[in-house]
């Protein structure tokens, strides 16, 4: 089916653009990202890239014209689709074309005949539109938004509503890192005039665990509570899925027209002598620990290495971190992470970097960790934080393209089978829960309305939940500079040590960092490291997704006094205006 181009919405006040010049013409093939045509608004000239791959079909309006926002401007479809537009058009237009065609002695066609849409047919006991595996994010999104579109859909779990994210992920993690932000309260509590009867604590590990269990089972029940409100039907157990659409749980065989694959991802593990020592815990087993050790060897420096790491830091336990790369965090920018490397150490957190282990030797209750550079490190626990791999257990009679270990999907989240749809951490593309709601989401609405729907996710943001947290949108300056040229970039910075709440809440450490594209003034990736930071990234998130440039966000205000506006800040600094910011060197 043909897709629509239409004229975007550069900015808020945008209400048209003009077609400067088009760069594809009738019958050129346009792959995803290529440049279509260049118009212009009352800001400025952009380049607009093809967001889909195909032939340019048809181009509705010229050079030249001036369209309103979200008009269509072209067709992209496959070569030889016959463009079916909104409107029919006039009577005029269509006497003139079969004038035309008679004249050149051409052959009218006839008008096609309108075929009626079949019902779809009545479904068995045991069908279902859609049968989504798995009851993680993208797995319980699939299912609520399948019953919102109105199909009868069963879902399959076979232990905990809620998957890695509830049961042993996001959650659990961020109510220990909240036991790290309130001791580090209590240690400038003095400082800020509170002055306690004692400034000796101890840590009741059992009443940890169990409040986190609690947090755990309160928000894994309520996604079983949201299920059956919406009539999805539960079936308990491991879901054996068949090439046939059907799905066996234990001796029970139900069948879907549409299958949904969200059984998300397990924790990662590496071949090395020693890794299988009960002193080494997984990310998994390290959240149920009542028993506080006095050292923790964490080997990973990525997110879940280091904020488990900081947790147990925070308590008192020495924590060393190895990481293979040559800083923690080496997903995010550089600058960033490099930052809260040397924030943490200040926290009594030891890193070494560039260095993998060799091998693990338990000794005496206690491990010697070997290192590829001749090193050791003693301690009475490792964490193995190396990430995590699709889980695939119960696809195994599926022979579906893989690529990597992932499950190979499209746009549309559908696999290399048609009607069997893989969302979330099974396809390897962004392992992060909110990207998992979407991919889900987007499955559910293709599987039931057909592949209309992408998952653009372009502009997922990311976070670390230290404190400070780290978080990220779009492009770092290391692939900013790769893509457009050191010289076709703008950087813009504002510190928090400025900042009225910041100074007030005793949070005055960090800074914002804005990229833009030099020519159009497009924001490339906005970096945060300081106060709410995974909260702040949401409307940098909002703001790349309407395609605002930095110009309409200098345009907005942002309230008094808030953390946030560090964030507008480092935007006015991209245009060199920051008001709290010196002057910049000419």
């Amino acid at each position: 089916m043909a897709v629509e181009v239409i004229m975007p919405k550069l900015g808020v006040d945008m209400q048209e653009g003009e077609i400067i010049e088009w760069k594809k013409q009738v019958g050129d093939v346009v792959n995803e990202g290529d440049i279509l045509l260049e118009i212009m608004s009352d800001k400025t000239n952009m380049e607009l890239e093809a967001e889909d791959s195909g032939v340019l079909l048809k181009i509705v309006r010229g050079n030249g014209e001036v369209v309103p926002v979200t008009e269509v401007i072209a067709y992209i479809g496959a070569e030889g689709e016959v463009v079916e537009e909104a409107s029919a058009p006039a009577a005029a237009d269509v006497a003139k074309a079969e004038a035309d065609l008679k004249a050149a002695g051409l052959e009218v066609p006839a008008a096609p005949a309108q075929v009626a849409q079949a019902p779809k047919a009545e479904l068995a006991a045991d069908e279902y539109d859609i049968i989504v595996v798995g009851g993680g994010p993208a797995g319980y999104y699939a299912a609520i938004r399948g019953a919102q579109l109105g199909g009868k859909i069963a879902i399959v779990e076979k232990s905990e509503f809620g998957g890695t994210c509830l049961n042993v992920g996001c959650i659990p993690t961020k109510t220990y890192l909240k036991n790290a932000e309130i001791l580090d309260g209590l240690k400038i509590a003095a400082g800020r005039g509170i002055n306690l009867a004692s400034t000796n604590y101890t840590i009741d590990m059992d009443k940890t665990v169990d409040f986190k269990n609690t947090v755990v089972k309160t928000l894994t029940g309520g996604v079983q509570g949201l299920l059956k409100a919406n009539k999805v039907t539960i079936f308990n157990g491991l879901g054996q899925v068949n090439p046939d659409k059907t799905v066996t749980i234990g001796s029970q065989t139900i069948k879907g027209r549409s299958i949904i694959l969200a059984t998300g991802s397990k924790v990662s593990r590496i071949n090395i002598p020693g890794i299988d020592s009960k002193l080494v815990l997984t990310s998994d087993d390290i959240l149920d620990l009542r028993e506080m050790p006095k050292s923790l060897a964490v080997m990973g420096g990525g997110v879940v290495g280091v904020e488990l790491g900081l947790v147990w830091a925070s308590y008192g336990v020495e924590v060393t971190v190895i990481e293979m790369a040559d800083r923690i965090i080496p997903g995010m920018d550089r600058e960033i992470s490099l930052e809260l490397q040397k924030v943490l150490s200040k926290k009594g957190m030891k890193f070494l970097t560039s260095v993998g282990v060799s091998e693990i030797v338990e000794a005496n209750n206690q491990l010697t960790i070997k290192l590829n550079n001749g090193e050791e490190v003693v301690a009475e626990k490792a964490l193995l934080s190396i990430g995590r791999v699709p889980q695939m257990a119960g696809l195994e009679n599926l022979n579906l393209e893989m690529d990597r270990g992932r499950i190979k999907v499209n746009a549309y989240q559908e696999t290399s089978i048609p009607g069997i749809y893989a969302p979330g951490d099974v396809n390897g593309t962004k392992m992060l829960a909110h990207a998992a709601y979407r991919m889900g989401e987007v499955a559910a609405e293709n599987a039931m309305q057909g592949n209309h729907h992408k998952a653009k996710l372009d502009f997922t943001p990311a976070a670390v939940y230290t404190h400070p947290e780290i978080a990220m949108v779009g492009l770092t300056e290391e692939q900013a500079i790769e893509k457009y040229g050191k010289d076709n970039i703008l950087i813009g910075r504002n510190s928090f040590t400025g900042n009225g709440r910041a100074i007030a809440s005793s949070e005055a450490h960090g800074f914002v960092k804005v990229i833009a594209e030099k020519k159009y003034h497009e924001i490339l990736g906005v970096h945060i490291i300081g106060p709410i930071a995974a909260d702040m990234i949401n409307e940098a998130a909002t703001i790349m997704e309407a395609e605002l440039t930095v110009d309409d966000v200098a345009a907005s205000i942002h309230g008094h006094p808030t953390f946030s506006e560090v964030m507008y800040e480092a935007f006015l600094d991209v245009l060199g205006v920051a008001i709290h910011n010196p002057p910049k060197r000419k």
